[in-house]
């Protein structure tokens, strides 16, 4: 969307809350940040102060005014009525309107938005992570981390090297959540790359609008049963190689009976239309009795005559 940088839609407490609920149910950002109204660069900034980790619900008390009752209090005030008129309209001791102004920048620079994201700042209580007040349990997990071990197995071999020191106890949550959350930094943030994601984001597990979908895809459940013993030759796995830094691709193909190996030339694509094209073009070169039909025109190998589809690929 064709947003003006940051100044032209300021995020509400509601609408982060919103945004975070969409990109954790496995929408993309763009879906999320239109159904919001902002950028997707708001997005990318909010989570990455979360590191995509679900926050700790809030739940807001009942006598704390709301973000509609704040915004009917900076319209009254901009209208120029008094405490006592505004608490009456909003069923509110005349007190309350008084403190809630007050601490909020007064008559002239009250504002419902600001006001309301300086409630839930107070409101908050943070608790000092476990690993920030434990050096030995932090170090333990860094000298861990950096042997590219997972969080999982840290905190499980924690118990085994510790079973009766409860200091040396963290689960993998609050590792991962050390590692993502920038206000709970008790990990050095670089240790993100010692993860076998490499991510500095948690993601989801799913996408409600996945992208890339194969089209015409056989699955390897559905080649015949002969092809498992390997007894008759002509049945054929493919893959692919991808070399240093995506640069370069290289297509193979493996025999099953005879492990006789074809290279396949990519340099024109790995796309899957293209290796598609590539594969067809090899298995061509091939004797016809590496190449048996069945019904229909379909090859038992590893492609069709026409390059349309690569069935029984590994």
């Amino acid at each position: 969307m064709g947003w003006q940088g940051d100044h032209a839609h300021r995020l509400t407490f509601a609408e982060r809350l919103e945004l975070e609920r969409r990109v954790r149910s496995g929408e993309r950002f763009e879906d999320a940040s239109a159904a919001v109204g902002c950028s997707t660069k708001s997005v990318q900034r909010l989570l990455a102060k979360t590191g995509g980790m679900q926050p700790r619900a809030r739940p807001r008390p009942a006598l704390q005014l709301s973000l509609a009752e704040r915004e009917e209090i900076s319209r009254g005030l901009l209208s120029g009525e008094s405490y006592r008129t505004i608490a009456r309209q909003l069923g509110r001791p005349a007190s309350t309107i008084s403190r809630e102004v007050s601490a909020n920048g007064g008559r002239r620079r009250y504002r419902a938005w600001r006001a309301d994201e300086a409630s839930h700042r107070r409101a908050r209580r943070p608790k000092t992570a476990k690993m920030a007040t434990s050096l030995r349990l932090r170090k333990e997990v860094e000298r861990l981390l950096s042997l590219r071990w997972s969080p999982q197995q840290i905190s499980a071999r924690l118990v085994i090297d510790h079973p009766s020191d409860a200091e040396m106890r963290v689960s993998h949550e609050t590792i991962y959540r050390s590692l993502f959350v920038q206000a709970r930094g008790a990990l050095r943030k670089e240790l993100t790359r010692c993860l076998r994601s490499g991510r500095a984001q948690r993601r989801p597990l799913r996408r409600t609008n996945p992208g890339g979908q194969l089209s015409d895809m056989v699955l390897l459940s559905e080649r015949p049963a002969e092809v498992e013993n390997r007894a008759v030759p002509g049945h054929w796995e493919g893959d692919l190689i991808i070399g240093k830094g995506s640069l370069s691709a290289l297509g193979t193909l493996v025999e099953r009976q005879t492990r006789f190996v074809m290279l396949v030339d990519l340099r024109h694509g790995r796309l899957a239309g293209q290796v598609a094209d590539a594969l067809a073009v090899k298995v061509g070169e091939l004797p016809d009795h590496l190449r048996r039909k069945r019904s229909g025109g379909l090859e038992t190998g590893a492609c069709l005559s026409a390059p349309t589809r690569v069935p029984y690929l590994a």
